[in-house]
């Protein structure tokens, strides 16, 4: 029960305020000439005052509340190292065990992780984790904040007005105040880099404190490359260049060496992944006469914007003599040399299309494009029955490296393109659109028919498709670092017509020019790693009917063999689940692919060592402290003592900390009983005024 006197006026205070204004200003007149009865006044006018301000004295039923105190658990990831794990649950019984003895005290625990379903969460979130459990906690019964944690928060709010309360938050850290770790950090690395180009990347290695050798050793791992190593300064940027050597992410991995008694290994090692980004591929289309398929090459090419392309035609052969002058026969004259010799390299592509030995280029060129090809370069020959005649360019010095010899025969018969056991598995043509469906059985293609293919016997090469009476349509080889096709029939033209429905001719012909350019996403034999939420993704793609188990190699360095479920088209996949972030390594013979779950450099490893200092502004701005909880009980390690107080600015010393006692409570009833109204206040008011009047007419 609770004593106390409030005011319940009649008229709204701001009129009250004036009412009273202008009393005082007639009062001090009255005073200042100094009237009789002016104290009489005074009375009077107050006791008005006080009758309009109606008090009432009020009487309260009250019951008690408990005071609330809330303990963040820290289960981030940093707080598996060192056995921070089981000191954080021991310094938690302990302290649970202490409040429960606190009268009149209510304990809620938080607990909050690194991984969330909140996808762009990374670090420690403790503060986060706060609000959210505070949301129904009225600030006028919170007593404190108490953080088990190693003191590594990313979320430490910029002004101690953010937290939204005040009350006293103290921090028990579950490390020690010696510990020791290198790491890297990454200063400056690019997101994007031109295929070709050369890029940087500056790192720095750094020590939570100094050691004795101011040296380490870097390791740069990119994926395809032999691992280089290099020598530096702990604390100094250092530079690394890297080469982007295809389209699609670049991966890089910068290990550095373990130092003797650092507290973890995990930040020792980053994974960088580099956008790269072809600039327009340039593509040399020399057409050897003009025919009906011409155009559809030529409208493929341009259709992309990605390529830039230089197409000629050969409109009359030199064997077509009738005297018109050399000048007069086109209007840009072919520049065999400056194409074939001087710029030959800064080709991604050269395709020939019907083309055939007429003397138009020399067979030096010739040679020319083969030694290209020798050295990474690209060729497609689209050819007809042009391949199979004595003129054939297989018939010149570029048959060294075409994959398919032909016989001379050209069969000229309606068949519809079909894929080769191989071909259903290669990602040039395995899943081609209408490459199953027709037939009885619901394996042939739906694809429109063709009717010329040239007979040839394939040397060292693949055969992805074939013709009439299954004779080789597609065939691909590899030759020294380049890569070469040869599509034994002129007719795909008829597909991009839609003749007999048509078929997938822009992907069939668009796939092929990539394949060649040797585009990461057509190889055959590719090992994928991705990461979806909490799941790994692994993905294998081989044109062989069984494949090796992969390895998994986990951020922590843990191995495990995972054996993949076969799919379609020559893929396998599994997916499983794991429960921490970080870079995974996946490997598989000779193959190997990193991915990350969560983020691939996480803040939560950046630095690991037990600190005060990212929370030494809340501590500071709310009078809370910092207990180190890691060192022995004979070094003063076990939970300070509680003492709740109802006010202070300093909320902890070195053995205790504070709580605010709020004495919150809730109001159950409330009876009022009025101390200056009705006759009373009537009788005074009138027997004031009238012995003002009655001292004033004296």
């Amino acid at each position: 029960m609770n004593w106390s006197i409030t005011f319940i006026p009649f008229v709204p205070w701001p009129v009250l305020w004036i009412i009273a204004a202008i009393g005082a200003v007639l009062l001090a007149l009255v005073f200042w000439r100094a009237r009789r009865g002016a104290f009489l006044r005074l009375l009077t006018f107050a006791a008005l005052l006080l009758a309009l301000a109606n008090p009432h004295l009020k009487r309260e039923d009250r019951e008690p509340l408990n005071d609330i105190v809330t303990v963040v658990v820290d289960d981030s990831q940093s707080q598996t190292l060192a056995g921070r794990t089981g000191r954080t649950a021991e310094v938690r019984k302990d302290l649970e065990e202490r409040l429960k003895e606190v009268p009149k005290l209510e304990t809620r625990i938080v607990r909050s992780g690194s991984v969330s379903d909140d996808v762009d969460r990374d670090g420690t979130m403790l503060f986060t984790d706060l609000g959210q459990a505070l949301a129904d906690v009225p600030p006028d019964r919170l007593a404190g904040v108490i953080m088990i944690t190693d003191g590594q928060v990313h979320d430490v709010p910029e002004a101690v007005s953010a937290l939204g309360f005040d009350a006293p938050v103290h921090t028990l850290l579950t490390g020690k105040d010696d510990e020791f770790d290198r790491r890297l950090e990454i200063i400056a690395a690019p997101r994007f880099g031109i295929v070709g180009s050369t890029q940087t990347i500056e790192i720095k290695v750094s020590e939570s404190k100094p050691s004795e050798d101011n040296i380490a050793t870097l390791t740069v791992t990119q994926q395809g490359k032999t691992p280089e190593q290099e020598v530096v300064r702990i604390g100094d940027p250092v530079r690394i260049p890297v080469e982007i050597s295809h389209a699609g992410p670049n991966i890089v991995e910068i290990k550095v060496d373990g130092a003797p008694g650092e507290l973890t290994q995990i930040n020792n090692r980053t994974l960088i992944p580099i956008e790269g980004v072809r600039e327009n591929l340039r593509v040399l289309l020399v057409s050897g006469e003009p025919h009906a398929g011409e155009r559809t090459w030529r409208n493929m090419l341009k259709s992309d914007a990605s390529v830039d392309l230089v197409h000629f035609t050969i409109l009359r052969p030199p064997e077509k003599q009738d005297g018109t002058p050399i000048n007069q026969l086109s209007l840009i004259a072919f520049p065999t040399r400056e194409l074939f010799q001087e710029k030959l390299d800064q080709f991604d592509l050269i395709i020939f299309d019907r083309y055939q030995r007429r003397g138009v280029l020399p067979l030096l060129y010739l040679e020319n494009v083969a030694r290209y090809v020798e050295r990474g370069g690209a060729v497609l020959v689209s050819s007809g029955d042009d391949y199979a005649s004595p003129l054939s360019l297989y018939r010149t010095p570029l048959g060294s490296i075409l994959p398919a010899a032909p016989s001379g025969r050209v069969v000229e018969k309606p068949y519809r393109p079909a894929l080769s056991d191989l071909g259903a598995k290669h990602p040039v043509t395995g899943d081609l659109a209408g490459a199953r469906g027709g037939g009885e059985d619901g394996t042939a293609p739906t694809w429109g028919r063709w009717f010329r293919v040239v007979d040839v016997s394939p040397r060292d090469a693949d055969i992805l498709m074939t013709g009439a009476d299954d004779r080789p349509l597609l065939v691909i080889g590899e030759r020294g670092e380049g890569r070469v096709a040869v599509l034994l029939s002129d007719q795909a033209w008829l597909w991009a017509r839609g003749y007999d429905g048509g078929g997938p001719y822009s992907d069939l012909l668009r796939r092929l020019a990539h394949w060649l350019m040797k585009e990461p996403e057509l190889e055959q034999e590719t090992l994928r790693a991705s990461a979806k939420g909490e799941s790994l993704i692994i993905e294998r793609r081989s044109v062989e009917e069984d494949v090796d188990p992969v390895v998994v190699t986990t951020p922590a360095g843990e191995e495990m063999t995972v054996t993949l479920d076969k799919g379609e088209r020559g893929i396998w996949r599994k997916a499983i689940q794991v429960d921490e972030h970080g870079v995974y390594r996946v490997a598989s013979g000779q193959l190997a692919s990193l991915a990350t779950v969560g983020k691939a450099n996480t803040r939560e490893f950046a630095a690991v060592t037990a600190s005060a200092e990212p929370l030494a502004p809340v501590l500071e701005g709310t009078g809370g402290g910092a207990f180190w909880m890691g060192r022995e009980a004979s070094d003063g390690a076990s939970i300070p003592r509680l003492a709740m107080i109802r006010s202070g600015q300093i909320m902890h010393g070195t053995d205790w900390m504070g709580l605010h006692k709020r004495d919150a409570y809730h109001v159950k009833g409330v009876r009022l009983f009025p101390l200056f109204s009705g006759f009373l206040a009537l009788a005074l008011m009138l027997g004031l005024l009238a012995a003002a009047w009655y001292r004033e007419g004296r």
